[in-house]
């Protein structure tokens, strides 16, 4: 038997009636952009975030940029984040014409370092976008209180965390907005890309609006340069049939992760931790090795799927190399990114193949 990374269709199957449904009823429509399926998502994503406002985009690299560029942020600013993320995270703040400004990780939770942070701050500082990495929130009080201590500005990155809830409340609700991609192998995916930003501040919300719809207040009425970034009213269809299920996935995962807690219990690996203020949703189950390329020939052969998340951190990307960061700037992200290893992790994943993945992992 093999075990894939990821299936989806073990999500979509018992949903096809409800999915095919919803599609119909936009195609019959024919309202295929800002139809009344995307207001609807909104109102529920919004509400399940815990915040006022949802605001459908295309993918979350908008969401990140264009809560920046709501808040005038752009060339000759500086926005602090981690460099062990996607590189679209970066890449949101460079687009307005700013400068991502890095800070090395917590190397058990692989979230940004709080404790490295106001190092990072200048007079050109304008935001802290820090990130829930795997579906693990980053320790959000302490980065609110130096963000509040320096008139700063804190966009989550919530883009691998749907449903993820720090000290009780939702991720997406902490800091002054946030954003979320709906890439369909996230927790909580579309058919295709997509994105949102939630927040409970009115003005950010309407901006972001704009932003996304070429500046119009009204049809054909423009009140600055802007953007075509809208969220599909088909991906808004697919996303609203999906959202009364994330929970109970999110719950699956946890399940998931429970029982590779248990069956890996004295490997020489190292399993994600959850910090005690997190609820953990795990859109991926990392594992530390020290030897990857042994351990990823060991699952291959032995019919597991497996995965590489951004190995090569951003400040050593070409992209980056203007910023001038060389290896050894970041050494905890550093550490991790050469020794991190995805296992299949999916809501449905059953006992029996989290065991044949644990088996594998020993070299049993």
């Amino acid at each position: 038997m093999s075990v894939p990374f990821m299936d989806l269709s073990r999500m979509h199957d018992p949903l096809r009636p409800a999915l095919d449904a919803a599609m119909a009823a936009v195609i019959d429509r024919n309202a295929y952009i800002l139809g009344e399926e995307v207001k609807q998502f909104e109102h529920a994503f919004a509400a399940y975030c815990e915040t006022a406002h949802a605001v459908g985009l295309d993918t979350g690299t908008s969401a990140l940029e264009l809560a920046l560029r709501a808040w005038g942020i752009g060339p000759g600013d500086e926005v602090i984040t981690a460099p062990n993320s996607f590189i679209a995270t970066a890449s949101g703040i460079a687009f307005t014409g700013a400068t991502p400004v890095f800070v090395d990780i917590d190397p058990r939770t692989y979230t940004i370092n709080v404790e490295q942070i106001e190092a990072a701050i200048t007079p050109r500082t304008k935001a802290i976008v820090p990130v829930h990495l795997y579906g693990q929130p980053a320790d959000m009080d302490p980065i609110l209180a130096i963000a509040a201590a320096h008139g700063l500005k804190v966009l989550e990155d919530a883009c691998q965390a749907h449903g993820a809830r720090y000290q009780g409340r939702r991720c997406g609700s902490l800091g002054d907005a946030a954003a979320f991609s709906f890439y369909p192998a996230k927790n909580l995916g579309a058919f295709g890309d997509g994105g949102a930003l939630v927040t409970n501040d009115e003005a950010t919300a309407q901006q972001v609006r704009m932003l996304r719809n070429y500046g119009q207040e009204e049809k054909y009425h423009h009140l600055f340069l802007a953007y075509n970034r809208r969220l599909d009213t088909l991906q808004a269809a697919v996303l609203q049939v999906k959202l009364p299920e994330l929970d109970a996935w999110n719950a699956a995962r946890r399940q998931v992760a429970a029982w590779y807690e248990e069956l890996l219990a004295g490997a020489s690996v190292i399993t994600p931790p959850t910090a005690a203020y997190a609820e953990h949703v795990y859109h991926l189950y990392v594992i530390r090795c020290a030897d990857r390329e042994a351990l990823s020939a060991q699952l291959q052969a032995a019919g597991v799927g497996w995965g590489l998340h951004y190995p090569v951190p951003i400040h050593l990307q070409e992209a980056y190399a203007y910023l001038g960061l060389g290896r050894g700037s970041f050494p905890e992200v550093e550490r991790a990114c050469a020794g991190l290893i995805s296992l299949p992790m999916f809501p449905r994943m059953t006992r029996e193949e989290a065991e044949q993945v644990a088996d594998a992992v020993r070299g049993a």
